[in-house]
């Protein structure tokens, strides 16, 4: 199970897991926005009808091949949460690293349960996404 990334729910996921197993975690969970998030897959397929322009003026049509969605609300957030962060601390080695990804919505409130359970002494800094070089929202 080397080098491995599960893009799934990581709750049932960690606990498949043996104690102090991963040097690595990250977790990118639901942001709690109160919308209904939904994500489109694509396909561009070669067309000179096409909707969208590649390459040298290439054309290519755009192909849903799937849409998913989820409702993005909690009615106690931290309580999703709590069980998949203790089992991650389960399964996290003593030297690894977690990467918590979360939004202004919540994050204040994700530190301190994480505080609770890695330990205040365990957070080395935070990464602040900065959306003014072309990474822009909608």
């Amino acid at each position: 199970m080397k080098n491995q990334v599960y893009f799934r729910d990581n709750l049932p996921v960690l606990r498949t897991f043996p104690d102090a197993f991963v040097d690595l975690i990250y977790i990118d969970p639901p942001f709690n926005t109160g919308h209904t998030q939904k994500r489109t897959r694509i396909q561009a397929v070669s067309s000179p009808q096409g909707d969208r322009v590649g390459f040298q003026g290439k054309r290519y049509r755009t192909v849903r091949i799937s849409q998913n969605g989820y409702q993005d609300q909690f009615d106690d957030y931290l309580a999703f949460l709590e069980p998949r962060l203790r089992e991650a601390y389960r399964v996290l080695k003593p030297h690894g690293s977690l990467y918590f990804h979360n939004d202004y919505r919540e994050v204040h409130y994700c530190k301190i349960l994480l505080d609770e359970i890695f330990g205040r002494r365990s957070f080395i800094n935070e990464i602040i996404w900065a959306y003014d070089y072309g990474a822009r929202t909608r």
